[in-house]
């Protein structure tokens, strides 16, 4: 009953008492405005931009570490083809020293070769001679045993060993 008795106040027409809801509302607008709304898009604004200010850090932060491996990574690698020259040249440093060493050893080697066919030459030519002497001896003996006679030293000197 109450709702039919409100019911029939309700006017189609505007009156003065709408003008002072529109007041009242305007009011409240600004009351919640600067007590409300305000301070809360304040509060917001401040962690967005804080929030902005701390990614954008964040990347600058990221840009300057990317920057420093690309250039610890270029100085990595230019060290280590540093490095490797370095080495490459120590080897063929040390390759030409092995070489010098060979090369010594092989003159070296052929020096001993030559002095020791020689003095196998020139043994072998006093072996001959020895021979020589003993196979004319032998042959000597050999004869006087086989004629049963002593052999003259002319005709021992006759005898030509063939070694």
């Amino acid at each position: 009953m109450f709702f039919l008795g409100l019911a029939e106040s309700i006017q189609l027409v505007p009156d003065g008492t709408l003008i002072l809801h529109i007041i009242i509302i305007l009011i409240m607008m600004f009351i919640l405005n600067s007590t409300l709304f305000k301070p809360i898009n304040h509060i917001l604004e401040e962690r967005e931009r804080r929030t902005r200010g701390r990614s954008n850090e964040a990347q600058d932060i990221l840009r300057r570490v990317e920057e420093k491996l690309r250039h610890y990574e270029s100085g990595l690698r230019e060290e280590r083809a540093e490095g490797y020259r370095l080495l490459e040249q120590v080897r063929t440093e040390a390759m030409r020293k092995r070489q010098e060493v060979l090369n010594s050893a092989r003159e070296e080697v052929g020096q001993l070769i030559g002095t020791e066919k020689a003095n196998i030459d020139s043994q072998a030519e006093a072996a001959r001679i020895v021979l020589q002497r003993d196979v004319r001896s032998l042959a000597a003996n050999i004869s006087a045993q086989i004629l049963r006679r002593p052999l003259s030293k002319r005709t021992i000197s006759e005898v030509e060993p063939r070694i």
